[in-house]
């Protein structure tokens, strides 16, 4: 990993690398009401706490931080001491969650590094042969964290204490320049953690940065690790990756960089097919756009997009080898896709059966008759599918799911069925108005006064 310093070498003391508040533009009103109560908290206590990572990186750009990380000298179980309301969590990455309501504030402790002739307990810290950590848990000094850290822009520190920064890897430099270089060695950086691969296309797409020639040569070569990471943390990581606002911009990097091909083999397994990036394509920039208006989406309605064709092609096959119905191929596709996908993504169950609701109505929204129309429209995916089927119109420039679309649209505007008929298959879509209910009949009795029972004498 990083060579130990020789006692002869000199090492800059920490002043050689702060930038004193006048010379940086971060102020604490910008700072999270909790966070402030942390690193003060912290402060009084006698701990040294800084803020660090995305937080600092986002204030000197001027974009709202999602959140708001510390890094302090204090141990994991002394923060919990001072804190009521923290828990520590991980195995690999001992932190502090720090939990005021729904929001989390991340207390980690400095980062030292690996040396093999200290004595560390073999507990603390654990790699796998390909150089994976698996374990890593030793503390260190503020300069150390700095070089644990990934990218150098986010190995920007600020300092309750004085107010400073403290940049250690030219960050603000990089920031400047709008390039995103990795602390270290990129090939033995990607190896302890391959998930660094995902992160660098993901600033790089969010904050309009360059990745450098020496950080992105390794990508291409070293995309399989990713199979070695859990499939729940790829679920994770590519919920940031595409649903951050920037999904299409990161969906074009990791296919260039060779990554979207180990996150979903499926959609390659015959080559890529150009209507489905066609469609995923015209889904993200959907999906930009309705996270930069502020409104809701689930992941669900983007997993059962990127995986449509795919199943399609599947439930075709089946049903011609098998010599099945289509619905029952198409069922037994649905479930076959989504077997493999989890082995990469592991996709929780809420989220997969809402995938499985959109595709079902794909093939319930051309059959309206009778009163098929009104149940389907009061399902709760409804408005997922009828999205997805306007998209497939568009993409697969179909006039017969244009008609659909536009009859289905006119049933919402109207609540109500439209007057005429759509009739792209007359089989299954012929619509007849239902006709009123009779009024319910009062049954009646043969006898209508019913007889008492005569009364019994006990004489």
């Amino acid at each position: 990993m990083f060579t130990k310093k020789s006692k002869q070498q000199q090492t800059p003391s920490a002043d050689h690398f702060k930038i004193p508040r006048e010379s940086h533009s971060i102020s604490r009103k910008d700072i999270d009401e909790n966070a402030l109560k942390v690193l003060y908290r912290l402060h009084n206590a006698g701990f040294r706490a800084l803020l660090v990572g995305g937080g600092v990186r986002d204030l000197l750009l001027g974009i709202k931080p999602k959140d708001f990380d510390i890094t302090t000298n204090a141990t994991p179980e002394e923060v919990k001491a001072l804190f009521r309301n923290c828990r520590l969590i991980g195995r690999r990455f001992r932190l502090a969650h720090i939990l005021f309501g729904r929001e989390v504030i991340e207390v980690a402790t400095f980062r030292g590094h690996h040396n093999d002739d200290n004595g560390q307990d073999a507990q603390k810290v654990k790699q796998s042969e390909a150089g994976m950590l698996l374990r890593d848990n030793v503390y260190g000094s503020l300069e150390e964290d700095a070089e644990r850290r990934d990218f150098t822009v986010n190995a920007l520190y600020y300092d309750i204490a004085d107010f400073a920064i403290y940049d250690f890897c030219n960050g603000m430099k990089d920031l400047k320049e709008h390039k995103l270089t990795l602390i270290g060695d990129p090939e033995i950086r990607y190896r302890e953690d391959p998930v660094r691969m995902m992160r660098a296309i993901r600033f790089s797409a969010k904050l309009n940065l360059t990745i450098s020639e020496e950080c992105a040569e390794p990508i291409r070569r070293l995309a399989p690790l990713l199979q070695d990471i859990p499939a729940a943390r790829h679920f994770d990581e590519v919920i940031k990756l595409l649903l951050s606002g920037q999904g299409l911009a990161t969906y074009r990097l990791l296919k260039e960089y060779k990554l979207l091909q180990v996150l979903f083999p499926i959609l390659f397994k015959d080559g890529e097919d150009d209507k489905a990036t066609l469609l995923i394509e015209q889904a993200l920039k959907d999906t930009d756009q309705r996270i930069a208006e502020g409104k809701r989406l689930t992941p669900a309605y983007l997993y059962a997009i990127i995986l449509w064709y795919p199943l399609e092609q599947r439930a075709q096959e089946m049903a011609f080898e098998g010599g099945i119905d289509y619905y029952d191929a198409f069922l037994l596709a649905m479930n076959e896709v989504l077997s493999i996908q989890i082995k990469t993504i592991a996709i929780p169950k809420r989220f997969t059966a809402a995938v499985r609701d959109i595709w079902v109505l794909q093939l319930r929204l051309p059959r309206f008759g009778g009163k098929r129309a009104q149940r389907v429209h009061q399902h709760i995916k409804f408005r997922a599918a009828f999205d997805f089927l306007s998209l497939r119109a568009k993409v697969e420039e179909s006039s017969e799911l244009a008609q659909l679309t536009a009859w289905w649209q006119e049933y919402q505007n109207n609540n109500k069925l439209p007057a005429h008929s759509y009739v792209g298959n007359a089989s299954k879509a012929t619509e007849v108005k239902p006709a009123d209910k009779k009024p319910h009949k009062k049954r009646r009795y043969a006898n209508k006064t019913r007889k008492k029972p005569e009364a019994v004498s006990l004489d």
